[in-house]
């Protein structure tokens, strides 16, 4: 345990951010499987949709900072390459 009062204040609004970026990653993680389900399932309608909501969970994760940037990016990319299979 800290004993200096800037090192307690540091660790409170760790814990904190701690707990907001394990909501987001949950949030991005329950996206990815709702998109893995509906790709499996091969429904058309509810994969776009899926991959829609999966998409801008990524981009509101990137923005708060919980994940890089590339990283959404190439995980956006992957879903809509398998879209595009989905509809060949």
């Amino acid at each position: 345990m800290p004993n200096i009062k800037s090192a307690k204040k540091r660790m409170r609004s760790s814990e904190k951010q701690r707990v907001g970026n394990m909501a987001v990653k949950t949030k991005v993680k329950t996206a990815r499987r709702k998109t893995r389900e509906a790709l499996a399932a091969g429904s058309a309608e509810a994969t776009v949709e899926a991959v829609r909501n999966y998409s801008s969970t990524l981009d509101k994760a990137v923005k708060r900072g919980v994940i890089k940037k590339n990283t959404a990016i190439r995980r956006k990319k992957r879903a809509n390459e398998a879209l595009r299979k989905l509809a060949e």
